[in-house]
C-alpha cells in the first residue's frame, strides 16, 4: 500500500496546480482514478466529480480535496530581464527568497531564482525584516526584457517551486512542494478506487479549484452535488517541532488523521464550527475501524468545509498533519494518509448502512 501511495502523491505534487489553472493535476487525478468512477463531470469553474453510485435509497457522501498550490504570477519583466512576481495564495514571505521557481510560460518551463539586495549592503532595519516578495525579482539568467520574452515569458503567466517530492531518509515521511492539499487528492483518490463495485453510499470525490484564494470551489461544487453531507479533505498544522508551542498546535506527524471539531481565519472571517453529531460520527468510524485520530481546533486557517457549509450542507473535515505548511517543503506521513483513507471508507460504509441520523 505505501509504495502505490508514495507514487500517487508524487505524481500529485509533481503536478503543476497553481490556483486557476489546476487542469494538469485534474489530469493526474483521471487517469488514477480510471475505471473507478461511474461518471466523471467538470464544471465551469473546473471543479471535477467523481460519482460512484450506491444503491437507489443510499445517501450521498462527497469527498472534497483541493487541487490548487500557492504559487506565484508574473507581474512584470523588467527592461533587464528581471521578472517580477506576485504572490498567488497566502505565502510566508520569509521562504521565498533563495529559491528555484519554474515559470510556466507558452514554451514550457523557464527555470529561474528568486534573488533581491545582497545582506552585506542591507541597512540595519532591513536586515532584520522578511524580504516583501513585490521587492524580490526572478533570475532566468537574460540580459533583456525581449530575451526573456523569447524564452515564453509574459505577464500572467503562473509560476511555481521548482522542487522534487521525496521521501525523507527511507522513513514514511513525504516532503514535496504541494503537498497542500495533493495529500488530500491522494487521499480522495485511494478512497474511490476501494470502495468496490457496490458501496453503501453514493460517493462522489470531487477534485476542487481556488482553495487557496478563499474557498472558491467547494460550494459551488456541493451546491452541484447537493450530497446528504460532505467532508474536505486537508492538511493541518503540526505543532511537533522546535520553536512551537505545542498547546497552540497540538497535533503531532505520524499519530493518524485529525477529525476537525473548528477552525476559524480571523482576518478572512471564516471557518467551520462542524457539529457534533457529525464528529461523533466520525469518532465512531474510526473507533469501529480501529483507527487512531487527533482531535483537531485550529486558529488561523479554514478548509474546504467552510465553502461546503456556506452551501447549505453539513459538513466535516479530515485532516492531515502537515508540517512546514505554506511552504516549497511540506511533509506528510504516510500512515497518517493511510489512517484517513481507512477513517473515511469507515464513515461512509456507517453512513451507507446507518444513515446520518443513527
Amino acid at each position: 500500500m505505501s509504495d502505490r501511495m508514495l507514487d500517487l502523491l508524487a505524481a500529485l505534487d509533481a503536478a503543476v496546480g497553481v490556483s486557476g489553472d489546476e487542469r494538469l493535476v485534474a489530469d493526474v487525478v483521471a487517469k488514477e482514478l480510471d475505471g473507478h468512477y461511474d461518471e466523471h463531470d467538470i464544471d465551469a469553474l473546473g471543479n471535477h466529480f467523481f460519482t460512484r453510485g450506491g444503491g437507489d435509497a443510499a445517501p450521498t457522501v462527497m469527498l472534497c480535496a483541493h487541487m490548487d498550490e500557492l504559487g506565484f504570477v508574473v507581474q512584470h519583466v523588467e527592461d533587464e530581464g528581471f521578472v517580477r512576481i506576485a504572490p498567488v495564495g497566502f505565502h510566508d514571505a520569509r521562504m521565498v527568497v533563495d529559491q528555484d521557481l519554474a515559470i510556466h510560460g507558452s514554451k514550457g518551463a523557464v527555470l529561474g531564482i528568486t534573488g533581491a539586495k545582497p545582506a552585506h549592503v542591507l541597512p540595519p532595519d532591513e536586515a532584520k525584516q522578511a524580504i516583501p516578495i513585490d521587492q524580490l525579482h526572478v533570475d532566468v539568467g537574460t540580459t533583456s526584457r525581449a530575451e526573456t520574452e523569447e524564452l515564453g515569458v509574459r505577464v500572467g503567466d503562473l509560476a511555481t517551486f521548482a522542487r522534487t517530492g521525496l521521501v525523507l531518509n527511507g522513513t514514511k515521511v513525504f516532503s514535496g512542494k504541494a503537498v497542500d492539499d495533493r495529500a488530500g487528492c491522494a487521499i480522495m483518490v485511494e478512497v474511490m478506487r476501494r470502495l468496490g463495485d457496490s458501496p453503501a453510499a453514493t460517493v462522489v470525490g470531487v477534485a476542487a479549484v481556488q482553495e487557496e484564494l478563499g474557498i472558491r470551489g467547494a460550494g459551488p461544487a456541493a451546491a452541484r452535488v447537493k450530497p446528504d453531507v460532505g467532508i474536505a479533505i486537508d492538511v493541518t498544522l503540526c505543532g511537533d517541532t522546535p520553536g512551537v508551542e505545542f498547546s497552540r498546535l497540538p497535533i503531532s506527524l505520524g499519530k493518524g488523521p485529525a477529525i476537525k471539531y473548528f477552525d476559524w481565519a480571523p482576518e478572512a472571517g471564516y471557518g467551520s464550527a462542524v457539529p457534533r453529531h457529525l464528529t461523533d460520527r466520525l469518532e465512531r468510524a474510526a473507533g469501529a475501524a480501529g483507527i487512531a485520530f487527533q482531535r483537531e481546533v485550529l486558529m488561523g486557517g479554514a478548509t474546504d468545509a467552510w465553502g461546503i457549509a456556506n452551501s447549505g450542507v453539513l459538513s466535516g473535515c479530515i485532516s492531515v498533519p502537515s508540517r512546514y505548511i505554506h511552504s516549497a517543503v511540506g511533509c506528510v506521513h504516510l500512515d497518517d494518509v493511510e489512517g484517513a483513507v481507512k477513517l473515511l471508507l469507515a464513515f461512509i460504509d456507517d453512513v451507507g448502512k446507518n444513515g446520518l441520523t443513527a
